[in-house]
């Protein structure tokens, strides 16, 4: 049944060559010199693009940043390396790469206006709080990336691959971010890139495995392949633990939210002509959108009636139709 699977996946006539893999594959072998250096120009060319699209809130831009990102080559080279039971060089060119892009990051920081605010940007706001279903569609992504490696005739899907992965975005947004000196911030776009780059290793290791390659590695060097193995089941927990406890923190801020909804409810009560548009949950933060067309009641009174409906800490965040942001504080806390 499974032989019939993978005959299905993976049809032999379209099974590229160990040798052809390992040549596309493996920075350190071939002509390395050519190809280290494109992969370090490219990559360098597509962390400014990325950089430059997410301060400008361009998804186009970012788009074509993460199309000519080159970083996912030495990655699937890690899963490739692990099922062969290989040296792992790969490993070198993924953090000294992901290091230069959050660089460049960094750099771009300094052009934004002291004002600037990060969770305004929606490049930056969406990758800033990674969920489990974020996982999901990285390990169906690096199922697909390593599929099209291996067959002959499907390379054409890996620009899309590139799309859905988004390797290098994120860690430009580490790079914003912490110029910006918003540390928890650049930990939840570290997250969702370590988490791309994890299912890319995960889902590259399961293909390579399950097509034969480990087997050909097994079969040459009579080495065992249990510890790729294991480090596929390390792999998988140390992504599924934080991105399911941040899911489980999102769905609880979405029910706070609907509480949050109906206290602000009673809070504006008192204006006339006033009323909720809605509460947005904002990496981590409660939004809520008043329509008024006078002046609010006192900020305390609502903080007063959030209390017991929505934790203690939660920041709140009030957004009125008249173009101000007013920083409520957190529940709670004492002036």
């Amino acid at each position: 049944m499974l032989s019939g699977l993978r005959e299905r996946v993976l049809p032999e006539v379209q099974r590229r060559p160990l040798g052809d893999l390992v040549e596309s594959l493996d920075l350190s072998s071939g002509d390395v010199r050519s190809k280290q250096s494109a992969f370090w120009t490219m990559l360098t060319l597509s962390a400014v693009i990325a950089s430059a699209g997410v301060l400008t809130d361009s998804t186009a831009t970012v788009i074509g940043a993460m199309i000519i990102a080159p970083l996912g080559t030495p990655i699937m080279g890690i899963a490739l390396a692990s099922v062969r039971r290989r040296g792992q060089g790969a490993i070198g060119f993924v953090c000294f790469g992901g290091l230069l892009v959050v660089a460049i990051g960094l750099v771009f920081s300094a052009l934004l206006p002291a004002s600037y605010e990060l969770l305004a940007n929606s490049q930056i706001a969406g990758r800033t709080s990674p969920k489990l279903m974020d996982l999901v569609a990285a390990l169906a992504t690096g199922l697909a990336g390593a599929v099209a490696y291996a067959r002959r005739d499907v390379s054409a899907v890996l620009p899309g691959v590139a799309i859905a992965i988004s390797l290098v975005p994120p860690l430009a947004v580490v790079g914003v971010c912490l110029g910006r000196g918003a540390g928890w911030l650049a930990l939840g776009a570290l997250v969702l890139f370590l988490s791309n780059l994890l299912a890319l290793v995960l889902g590259g290791m399961v293909v390579f495995t399950a097509t034969g390659y480990g087997a050909e590695a097994v079969a040459v060097s009579g080495r065992s392949h249990r510890r790729a193995r294991l480090v596929l089941a390390l792999l998988l927990v140390v992504v599924v633990i934080p991105l399911s406890a941040n899911t489980v923190v999102s769905w609880l801020l979405t029910v706070w939210s609907a509480r949050a909804k109906a206290a602000a409810a009673e809070w504006i009560s008192g204006v006339p002509d006033s009323s909720i548009a809605g509460v947005d949950v904002v990496s981590r933060e409660l939004h809520i959108r008043v329509q008024t067309p006078g002046d609010l009641p006192p900020v305390s009174g609502l903080l007063d009636a959030l209390r017991g409906r929505v934790p203690d800490g939660v920041p709140i965040v009030i957004e009125t139709t008249q173009g101000s942001t007013i920083q409520a504080g957190r529940i709670g806390a004492t002036s």
